[in-house]
């Protein structure tokens, strides 16, 4: 359940509020489809890469290196990269969040907010803490939602209709959506999370299915719900702020009353979200060969937490958390995602990497080389899309 939620806390951050939101305001109906994708990737990476790392007992950057010398080099320079960035977000979500309820500065609110993740993952028995602290704050997330969807009166049939027979189809939102809550870091953090509590080899697929399914399907419910709230609010003519468009939505549907569970859900996005891109980036740092709390890496991940913890917040509160940078890096890991799957998928077929005994699913590696082929496509013509509406 640690892993399960950890995954889809990290896929339903602040930038995945600011992406849904914008994009129903401009696609309307038909940015029902891309969440349906969104989450038919999801199935497809999630049970691919969990199964993958945590059959092999490895990490996803030993895998690749493994695969290709200093092919984990690379793959660890990209999620880094992107979890520091989506990070900034992040703790930026936390501030804005404290700004909303409390009406202190987002950028002290970000102070406060970086200083509760530091001791989080800095206490004993972290891990267990920081699950317990994104179950809780996961079921605050939901309730919330719920609560707008359930008073907003959305469009139920037409979302359905135009989510299987969309309109319009717009690629670079479906790669901003995918790569903002399945892409870079987020499709890792599971799988890396298991390896973490011991959880590895063909014995463990039950708890490996379970976990990614239970993750899958609570990051789902949370997208459909925000997409229905955000719908109402359009149907009904209102127009959102498009410098705080996901604001729009709960102010809209419940006044200043929704403004303040707005700033909840904010609150609660950016600290789990926080805490897994922390968790999962660092993750990628690991090489070490033995699983002892003597090697280095264990040594060194206490003060790698406080530094990628520190770096964001201190970005964010020197020079602020900008929204556009959200979307963009949300593209930037839908592109990442053919790449670091692709590389498992070849890796899986490999038994010195598997082991002599491990077949993978047909179905699993058919699925998985589809959303390889599909992303790769959808993200070369968001490129070409983003490079013509700048020349």
């Amino acid at each position: 359940m640690g892993a399960a939620f950890l995954m889809a806390m990290s896929a339903v951050g602040p930038g995945f509020l600011t992406q849904t939101a914008a994009f129903t305001g401009q696609l309307g109906a038909d940015f029902g489809f891309a969440i349906l994708v969104c989450i038919l990737v999801d199935i497809g990476v999630q049970l691919n890469i969990w199964r993958i790392i945590c059959v092999s007992g490895k990490k996803a950057q030993t895998i690749a290196n493994e695969l290709v010398p200093g092919l984990g080099y690379l793959l660890t320079t990209l999620i880094v990269i992107g979890g520091l960035t989506f990070n900034i977000g992040n703790i930026g979500g936390v501030g804005l969040g404290f700004n909303v309820l409390f009406g202190i500065t987002p950028e002290n609110g970000a102070l406060i907010g970086g200083a509760i993740a530091l001791v989080i993952f800095l206490v004993r028995n972290a891990l267990i803490v920081m699950d317990r602290t994104v179950q809780v704050l996961a079921a605050v997330k939901v309730l919330l939602i719920i609560f707008i969807v359930a008073i907003s009166s959305p469009p139920v049939g037409q979302a359905a209709l135009h989510t299987f027979v969309p309109s319009h189809i717009d690629f670079y939102s479906i790669v901003t959506i995918v790569g903002g809550t399945v892409g870079g870091y987020i499709s890792f953090s599971g799988g890396h999370r298991l390896l973490e509590g011991g959880l590895k080899g063909k014995e463990s697929i039950r708890y490996i299915n379970g976990g990614a399914l239970t993750g899958i399907g609570v990051a789902s419910i949370i997208r459909v719900l925000l997409f229905l709230a955000a719908l109402a609010v359009i149907a009904e003519g209102f127009k959102l702020n498009p410098l705080n468009p996901a604001a729009s939505i709960f102010s809209a549907a419940a006044g200043d009353f929704g403004y303040k569970f707005f700033g909840l859900v904010l609150l609660a996005a950016g600290m789990t979200s926080t805490l897994g891109s922390t968790f999962t980036s660092v993750s990628f740092l690991d090489y070490s060969k033995a699983e002892s709390e003597t090697n280095i890496y264990h040594k060194l991940r206490p003060y790698l937490i406080i530094f990628f913890i520190v770096f964001s917040t201190a970005v964010f509160y020197f020079i602020g958390s900008p929204a556009k940078v959200l979307l963009m890096v949300g593209a930037i890991n839908g592109l990442i995602l053919p790449i670091a799957l692709a590389i498992l998928l070849v890796a899986v077929t490999k038994k010195k990497i598997m082991g002599e005994f491990y077949k993978h699913p047909i179905w699993l590696t058919i699925f998985g080389w589809i959303i390889v082929v599909f992303m790769a496509y959808a993200g070369i013509q968001s490129v070409i899309k983003g490079f013509s509406s700048i020349f």
